[in-house]
């Protein structure tokens, strides 16, 4: 008896450190609009969160549709950001793609290309029959962490930029600079929590 009081404290614990965590990465995502596609593609995310979703009450399709509503502005967002860039550098001669930032932000624009027509057989199931849908939902969540640390990566990288670092300092940048990283972490915790807690219920 007394240990199941330990483990439903412990369990409320760990609730209550997620549930802040989460609510501390709404924080960051909307006080920095700076990272507007990482707003989306992290929103977009956590509408999965048990602890921190601001639909949480509603059906797992209305989540996906949301979720999928979100990932399009992503999308959006991040060719749109790449195209502009790219006009603005042929307008300056300046030569394409020739900083790390440049070219992880060039894969990253291409993964999330990717990962969103991937994701068609989630909500079209009929266009992959062979495959489950538990395995096709698993493969999507591990393959979008990859894309959300991507792009989470990319916008460090956009930091250490020498425009970056000439317009903010100090303590500033240090402050734009753990938004990323800190979305990141609960992000992974959140997708890895998900599939090791379902793991367990299914053995």
């Amino acid at each position: 008896m007394i240990h199941n009081k330990e483990a439903e404290s412990e369990t409320r614990f760990y609730g209550f450190i997620r549930a802040v965590s989460v609510g501390l990465t709404h924080i960051i995502s909307i006080a920095f609009p700076v990272f507007i596609f990482g707003f989306f593609m992290t929103e977009a995310i956590l509408l999965f969160s048990p602890h921190g979703s601001f639909i949480k009450r509603f059906p797992h399709k209305t989540k996906g549709r949301v979720h999928w509503i979100l990932q399009s502005l992503c999308g959006s967002c991040a060719v749109l950001g790449l195209a502009a860039v790219y006009y603005n550098k042929n307008l300056n001669g300046k030569a394409h793609f020739t900083s790390w930032h440049g070219l992880l932000g060039l894969i990253t624009v291409c993964v999330v290309c990717v990962q969103s027509l991937a994701a068609m057989p989630l909500i079209y199931h009929s266009l992959a029959k062979d495959w489950s849908l538990a395995k096709l939902k698993r493969y999507h969540a591990a393959s979008g962490l990859v894309t959300f640390l991507l792009g989470c990566t990319s916008l460090l990288l956009g930091l250490c930029s020498s425009w970056f670092t000439a317009s903010v300092g100090g303590y500033a940048w240090y402050l734009a600079a753990i938004c990323p990283a800190l979305s990141a972490l609960i992000i992974m915790n959140q997708v890895s929590s998900a599939y090791v807690a379902k793991k367990r219920l299914q053995s």
